[in-house]
């Protein structure tokens, strides 16, 4: 069934009528100079509950459409109508009680023999299973896309997320000329405490220092993730060499004070960890990962003299 059939109501009203109206698609039809209805399929009764009497000019069909909708699909259909476009276009029709209920609506737009714009004829179609089977895959889609930027273990994001969001925040900087800082975190002879306590053990350790460290960061665009094995990473933007060196040393107490034992750590009983910070305004050409690799070297100083400490790069100064 096309719209050449529906347009043919005036030939065959009886004929047609039968057919259209044996049909799930809600056929309709309006008379283009008096923007009225001249048919409506009785369909639409038992779609959205109003009688198909009740239709009788565009201004029902646009009152009847969720207001989400109302302004574009009107604007638009009418514009392809005059430009003499067949089109279709979903959207949110309101039932008579009181609901919304998905609908594609395909227009044909009929023209006289002078080419002008006669009628426009077409059906509607209920699409809310559509709708909802596309919400649950864009719902699917998203966690998906959520859960692999999730460190498994501990709940933070990971090394695809970090180096994701260190792109976007280098590039922002880079742009604006504006301060990035990085904190490379390891925790102290975590073999050690894997040998002593288990893996188990080191599991939940791993989770608690990452919701430590989380919970020790507040600003909305500080980012933290799992950078592998026992060490985490900070990106902090907007954030100088001072500041950078204030949040390392919170996160370092926070943890400190957590109290987590840790007695075959030759540095202290209790759980600590090693930092390095880095400062950097990025230059045109330079990677950020080379950024991170200094930081990382920071690390590595902090550890080579004695743990439990912090050491600072500050390419700004």
């Amino acid at each position: 069934m096309n719209a050449s059939d529906l347009n043919a109501l005036d030939a065959d009203p009886a004929v047609y009528k039968t057919l259209l109206e044996s049909t799930r698609a809600i056929p309709w039809k309006i008379d283009w100079a008096t923007a009225t209805f001249s048919y409506i399929g009785p369909q639409i009764e038992q779609l959205l509950g109003w009688e198909p009497s009740s239709w009788k000019t565009v201004e029902d069909w646009a009152a009847r459409m969720h207001p989400d909708e109302r302004g574009w699909a009107v604007d638009f259909c009418v514009a392809q109508s005059k430009a003499g476009v067949d089109h279709e276009a979903d959207y949110r029709a309101l039932t008579k009680d009181g609901r919304y209920v998905w609908i594609r609506d395909v227009v044909h737009v009929v023209r006289n023999e002078h080419g002008e714009v006669e009628a426009l004829i077409g059906f509607m179609f209920d699409i809310s299973e559509r709708k909802k089977n596309e919400q649950q895959l864009l719902e699917l889609q998203r966690e998906l896309e959520r859960l692999s930027f999730k460190d498994g273990l501990t709940g933070v994001g990971n090394r695809r997320h970090f180096e994701s969001v260190l792109e976007r925040e280098w590039q922002r900087a880079l742009q604006d000329q504006r301060t990035l800082s990085a904190v490379m975190i390891d925790i102290d002879y975590f073999k050690q405490y894997n040998d002593r306590y288990g893996h188990v053990t080191g599991d939940d350790c791993l989770r608690r220092v990452g919701k430590l460290l989380d919970a020790a960061i507040t600003r909305p665009r500080d980012f933290l993730a799992r950078f592998g094995g026992e060490e985490f990473v900070l990106v902090l933007p907007d954030t100088d060499a001072d500041s950078a060196l204030r949040i390392a040393e919170h996160c370092r107490a926070t943890i400190a004070a957590e109290a987590i034992a840790h007695d075959t750590s030759p540095v202290a009983p209790v759980l600590t960890v090693s930092m390095g910070v880095g400062t950097t305004v990025p230059a045109a050409g330079d990677p950020p990962l080379s950024f991170i690799a200094e930081v990382d070297r920071s690390l590595y100083l902090a550890k080579q003299r004695g743990r439990n400490r912090i050491v600072a790069l500050d390419r700004t100064s």
